[in-house]
């Protein structure tokens, strides 16, 4: 009788014991209303409501999220710690938004879609494209002007088909030398009639000023000129 006793005693004790965390067990359905109360929060944070009934009936308050410290009065601003914490990491359909909509910006600067998500959920700053540096100071220089070029000599004017050569001050004695440009003329044909400086055994071409004006000279053709050993005048063009 004693034995029975004291048999229904302990049995009567352990249940005492079990009783209050049998009581204090949360339903299924109350954890799922938490849950979902906090959907939001929950869900960045990445726990599903499966693992927060799981670990809700497990413990009543070891799945209530931790209540947020009140802000301090204090001045000075709290240690930024290095480690960013779980509700800050962004999911990676939000990281490839931001990617998507500043697309051409980091193509340019050769960010792939895949790296950027990849340094976007690491720290939700880390991503953030570099601002550009701003250019030195551009350092300004005094040049001195360069002095403008001498003006070119003044061609000599034309001879107007009007105007009719002068007549040689003196008589041509040479082979192939005229008195008048016609009668080189007759004997040109096509060729071009030049005026031979027999003093210099330089000849003129008709468009500068010493055609035909030379003291000691004749019309000759170009041809029989540079046979007799002359040369055209330097500053003067072939018509």
């Amino acid at each position: 009788m004693r034995n029975i006793i004291a048999v229904c005693s302990a049995v009567i004790g352990a249940s005492l014991l079990v009783f209050p965390a049998y009581a204090q067990q949360k339903t299924v359905k109350d954890c799922q209303a938490e849950w979902r109360a906090n959907k939001a929060d929950n869900q960045a944070k990445g726990i599903t409501e499966k693992a927060y009934v799981t670990q809700c009936r497990a413990g009543g308050s070891a799945a209530q999220p931790a209540p947020t410290p009140a802000a301090t009065t204090s001045s000075k601003p709290k240690a930024t710690t290095a480690a960013a914490p779980a509700a800050a990491q962004k999911t990676v359909k939000a990281c490839q938004e931001e990617w998507r909509a500043n697309k051409a910006d980091n193509q340019a600067k050769g960010i792939t879609e895949k790296a950027y998500v990849a340094q976007c959920r690491a720290g939700t700053t880390a991503a953030a494209p570099p601002a550009p540096a701003s250019p030195p100071p551009r350092t300004t220089t005094t040049t001195t002007p360069a002095a403008p070029p001498a003006p070119a000599p003044a061609a000599p004017p034309a001879r107007t088909a009007t105007q009719s050569p002068p007549a040689a001050t003196t008589t041509p004695t040479g082979a192939n030398q005229y008195a008048t440009e016609a009668q080189a003329k007759l004997r040109c044909g096509s060729g071009t009639v030049v005026w031979a400086n027999l003093d210099s055994k330089v000849y003129h071409f008709s468009s500068y000023k010493n055609y035909g004006t030379t003291k000691s000279g004749a019309y000759m053709c170009e041809r029989d000129a540079t046979g007799q050993g002359m040369r055209a005048a330097k500053n003067e063009k072939h018509p």
